[in-house]
């Protein structure tokens, strides 16, 4: 039996899709054939990369100015996607925020904080979901992938409500997972340190740490996600289905 991913006459939807992961992802699936809509807080970011898109993959795109946190922003999206399109066959939840504090001092965190990174990281992919499950569910169904981290699995003090708000993505990915199966698979990816705006944060040294802890020798790319959310958006993994994929080249293995 052999497997190609095309993503012919799909619609995909990325939120976080102007820019790291969530650009790359963008630029995989119209490569494999998918019409993509490039959600993102800036809409002059989400321009330019759907442009760069349609330029280089001839497919459709839409870039759409949304906050995540905001919970009838969400709706909007939702609105404005299929009053454009009347379909969305992917919805990938990569919106993402991991304020930085001072992991030393707990009780520093604050109250703005702490919604805040849960308001983007669970509160809004649930309201997502919701919407475009349901109406995916109503069709020919779909696919949602989550984007989480691999930090949910293993927190320290460090990222701790950032790591609590992705647990609770995985939580959400697993009941609905049983929702509006066998029409529509919820999965989640699971990445490591990605050489992102967040690890830039870092600082070089705590980058290189990273990377020399690491059994591949480097932290992720953008790039590295591509190929995994392609596969989970495309008929070939029709029975994939409420998985947690760790995605952190090696780095949790011992779990």
């Amino acid at each position: 039996m052999t497997y190609e991913i095309d993503l012919g006459g799909k619609v995909a939807v990325i939120t976080g899709g102007s820019r790291g992961v969530g650009r790359a992802v963008a630029f995989g699936l119209a490569r494999a054939g998918a019409d993509v809509v490039i959600a993102s807080r800036k809409l002059d970011n989400c321009k330019t990369v759907a442009e760069e898109i349609a330029i280089e993959t001839g497919r459709r795109t839409l870039p759409v100015a949304v906050n995540v946190s905001d919970w009838d922003d969400c709706g909007r999206l939702f609105d404005t996607v299929y009053s454009h399109f009347d379909r969305c066959d992917v919805l990938i939840n990569n919106a993402g925020l991991s304020p930085l504090y001072d992991a030393g001092d707990l009780s520093s965190v604050t109250e703005a904080l702490y919604d805040k990174t849960h308001n983007v990281n669970a509160r809004g992919p649930f309201r997502l979901s919701a919407l475009f499950g349901a109406r995916m569910a109503e069709g020919d169904g779909g696919s949602i992938i989550n984007v989480s981290t691999a930090g949910s699995w293993r927190p320290d003090a460090h990222d701790l409500p950032y790591a609590m708000a992705k647990a609770g993505l995985n939580a959400m990915t697993v009941g609905m997972a049983g929702v509006w199966a066998p029409k529509v698979r919820v999965n989640v990816v699971l990445p490591g340190a990605v050489d992102t705006d967040i690890t830039k944060a870092w600082g070089p040294q705590a980058k290189e740490y990273a990377a020399s802890i690491n059994p591949m020798g480097r932290i992720g790319t953008p790039e590295d996600y591509v190929g995994v959310c392609v596969f989970l958006a495309s008929d070939s993994s029709g029975y994939v289905n409420g998985a947690q994929i760790l995605a952190d080249g090696g780095l949790f293995r011992t779990l």
